[in-house]
Order: structure tokens, then sequence, then C-alpha cells
């Protein structure tokens, strides 16, 4: 058993479906596929039930998933340790992040990063991605991951993945019985949607205004759990990434696709500042990401994370000469 065996188990246990997993896993679907029969080959028993609309983890899968995960944090907690003894960083990092990005787990980089720089002391916040793009773009944040591509130009940015929007709705709504929406229906709709801070906002209200569509946005929220429950409790439709459509809590929410929604570029990106202000533990995090996160569009992102960790290293450790 390899622990990219064991990476790709934990990941189709998780999503049940093979090419959400294969996303997951940085690795294409036939790959993750081959992957799996081969370790079904070795143990000797199928550890997978596949079905048209689900895959569900046999006896001998549910077994297996706790050591796949067992394995896979002993062994980062051993690349850790190395790490941890051959380089010492001091030092403090601001982090920000909007919620529940999705293509990444903030939290989980968070705890590797504490786990291998303990003296790092780190501070985190939460916010929309235009507030976390202004709080970078002027120093107050180190790292952010960020759901926009607006303004980027300011910052250094290295794009995660993307992913299409769907449409959320009460099973009991009108237009429920579609599977996929024209934007005329959408005209005249109710809407529940984000604050206008966050970046799948600003690019509802333009898709939206682009194909000539007027809507009334009845709740803005900044909290996505809460925007499914109103969803749920009828107050209005939604527009949403489809990783949020996805959640447990988003059960018994009818999902519907937008023609031509894969083209709206709900684009995940982690930046810092372009100026030499950048201290070397944000070189540090984004190396680390480097180590853990493959592009959802089979981009790998090592090389470009660990470019972007050196050229924030290099800068912070050289100094800076000012005229006059």
């Amino acid at each position: 058993m390899e622990l990219r065996q064991m990476e790709y188990v934990v990941a189709l246990a998780e999503e049940r479906h093979f090419t959400r997993a294969a996303e997951l896993a940085g690795i294409s679907q036939s790959g993750l596929s081959s992957a799996i029969r081969s370790l079904e080959a070795e143990l000797g028993t199928p550890l997978f039930d596949r079905t048209t609309r689900r895959v569900e983890p046999t006896a001998a899968g549910h077994a297996l998933v706790p050591h796949a995960r067992a394995i896979l944090d002993e062994a980062a907690r051993a690349r850790d340790a190395v790490v941890r003894v051959s380089r010492t960083v001091t030092g403090s990092l601001r982090i920000g992040a909007e919620q529940c990005l999705g293509l990444v787990d903030v939290s989980a980089l968070l705890e590797r990063f504490h786990r291998r720089y303990p003296l790092v002391e780190t501070e985190f916040v939460q916010s929309g991605s235009h507030e976390l793009v202004d709080a970078v773009r002027t120093g107050h944040l180190d790292v952010a991951f960020v759901a926009t591509t607006r303004h980027l130009g300011a910052v250094r940015h290295l794009p995660l993945g993307h992913e299409p929007l769907v449409v959320l709705l009460p099973p009991e709504h009108p237009l429920a019985a579609r599977s996929e929406l024209s934007w005329e229906l959408l005209d005249g709709q109710g809407f529940v949607d984000f604050s206008a801070s966050w970046g799948v906002r600003t690019l509802n209200d333009e898709s939206l205004a682009a194909h000539g569509i007027s809507r009334r946005v009845r709740c803005s929220v900044n909290d996505v759990h809460t925007l499914l429950d109103l969803v749920r409790r009828g107050l209005g439709i939604a527009i949403v990434p489809q990783h949020v459509a996805a959640k447990p809590q988003a059960e018994g929410l009818v999902r519907a696709s937008l023609p031509g929604a894969t083209s709206l570029e709900w684009t995940v990106s982690a930046i810092s500042p372009m100026h030499e202000r950048t201290d070397i533990p944000a070189g540090m995090l984004l190396e680390l990401l480097g180590e853990t996160c493959l592009g959802t569009d089979g981009t790998d992102l090592c090389d470009q994370a660990d470019a972007l960790a050196r050229e924030l290293d290099v800068e912070a450790r050289t100094p800076q000469h000012v005229d006059g």
C-alpha cells in the first residue's frame, strides 16, 4: 500500500463520487479508478460499491478508512518533525480567508503550519474576499485565500482552482422540477445571497446584469450555513459555487445548472503583498501549500507555490536600498 493510495481512499470515502474525489486528490478520474482497483486487487476484496449515481465504501472500505487517515497523518507529522528540527522559523504570520472556499482547507493548513513551525505566532481572520484583498494590498495581512479575481494585479496571486456555479432552490419552488434553468427564468426571482464583500456576490451581480436579469436580494448574509437555511425556508433561491451545494447542510435542496455557468470563473487564489515587507513565515506557509495542494484542473501547483515562496523568502531576507 502506498501513501497516494491512502489519499485516494480517503478522498473517495469523503466525496462518494469519483469525479469529485479525483478533483480533490489532484488526479484524473481514470487514474483514481485504476489506483483503487489496484489496491482492491492487492487486498483481495472490494473497497467500494459503484453505482451509476453514487459510490459507497464496503465493510472492508469502512474498516480501511480510519487507518488510511492515521497513515496520512503520521506521514505528515514525520515530515513536519524533520522540518521543525532542521529549520527554525520565528516571527508572526497574519492570515485571512473567506469562509468555505472549498478548494483549500485553511484550518488543516494552519494546523500543519503550527505543527511544523511552533515558534511562529499566527493570527487568523475571516472576512469577505474584497476586504481581504484590501488588507493584503495595504500590508495588514501577509497571506489570504480569496474567491475573487478583482484587483489582483496589485498583489501576488497563485490560482488554486475554479468550479462552476449552480442554483439552489427549495423543493417546493415552481422552478425546482428543472435540472437546468435559463437565465430568463431567474428574472424577478427573490434571492438569498452573500454580502457585497464576498467575491461570489460580485460575480452573481455582474453575471445577472450581463444577461439583463433583474432580481431582488431579500437577504444578504455572511455565513454559508445561514444562506442554506434561508433557502430551505423559502426566502429565496441562491447561486453558489458547486461545493456549497454539495455540503451536508444543503441536503434536501434542489440543484440546477445554468447555461454557460462554467464560464463564470469562480476562482480561489492564495494572495500576498506585492511590496517588500513580506515576512519569512509567509513564504513558509506557501511552501507548505505547495506540498499539499494540486489544482482541480490538473495543474500542479507545487512548482508555482514553491517559486512564490522562494521569491518572498529572498525579498524578506534581502536588505532594501532606498534613495534619498
